[in-house]
């Protein structure tokens, strides 16, 4: 006979890896579940890559989960710019406007404040800070800045949750687990194993970071060649693609401080 499950008992502290200080997740589901004190947002294309790139150009960066009238009635009530779609950006005559483009926004002019939607990063930033998680944005271009920041966490006696967003399918817009926020975690995991705290670290955690450990040296090319790099190529935006690739090119920590990521 199957077990009942009970969400507050034993099966609910086993899928949130409660027993580990160093946890894995997908999803803000997943990440909600597992209950960290500090959690890091990976989503390498392009939210987090977005989102460390224009905090390192002194931009504080709102995310919200919709783009539509919500985020342009968010935008004004923050003193924000509410950035547009990639396509949209180019269009017009001008300068292009700000958008999730990381590649445009290494760049571009950017304001003091965006608004950055996000079906994916921003949704889960969004939910684990409701949860009342301390929450941090990390991609390749960051890992070493955020493992060196996460340490004192750990040492602290705080729990650590890595939680790849992943991306939506289109005919139901359930979670589809994506190659790129993966490897960013991963990459995440095995630099604080790489940094005394391997034996905190989950069975998830643990294979995630050994993942990472072996597409390493591979990074650029496998970025290019996943699904999510050649759907970016296609729609003419490969540039993000290498932006997002180049590891630990930013010292820039994003800590979400009331409702923004700003540089830590």
């Amino acid at each position: 006979m199957t077990r009942p499950v009970d969400p507050s008992g034993d099966v609910a502290a086993a899928l949130a890896q409660q027993s580990h200080a160093v946890r894995s997740a997908w999803g803000p589901t997943g990440g909600v579940a597992a209950a960290a004190d500090v959690a890091v947002v990976v989503d390498v294309l392009s939210f987090s890559t977005a989102v460390t790139v224009a905090v390192a150009r002194g931009t504080e960066v709102h995310p919200f989960r919709w783009r539509d009238e919500r985020a342009a009635a968010h935008a004004r009530e923050v003193g924000a710019v509410l950035a547009v779609g990639r396509l949209d950006a180019s269009r017009g005559s001008g300068p292009p406007a700000p958008s999730l483009s990381p590649a445009a926004l290494l760049t571009g002019p950017l304001p003091p404040r965006l608004v950055l939607p996000s079906p994916n990063g921003a949704t889960t930033t969004v939910a684990l800070a409701a949860a009342g998680a301390q929450v941090v944005s990390a991609c390749l271009r960051n890992v070493s800045a955020v493992v060196s920041w996460l340490v004192p966490h750990l040492q602290a006696g705080r729990s650590v949750v890595v939680v790849a967003a992943g991306e939506r399918w289109p005919v139901d817009d359930s979670l589809r687990p994506a190659l790129e926020d993966d490897l960013g975690a991963g990459a995440v995991l095995a630099g604080l194993a790489a940094r005394g705290h391997a034996h905190r670290l989950s069975p998830e955690a643990r294979v995630a970071a050994a993942g990472w450990r072996a597409a390493a040296p591979d990074v650029a090319d496998l970025l290019r060649d996943c699904a999510g790099g050649r759907e970016l190529a296609a729609k003419g935006f490969a540039a993000d693609v290498d932006v997002a690739a180049a590891l630990d090119a930013s010292p820039v920590v994003p800590q979400l401080v009331e409702g923004a990521f700003r540089a830590v």
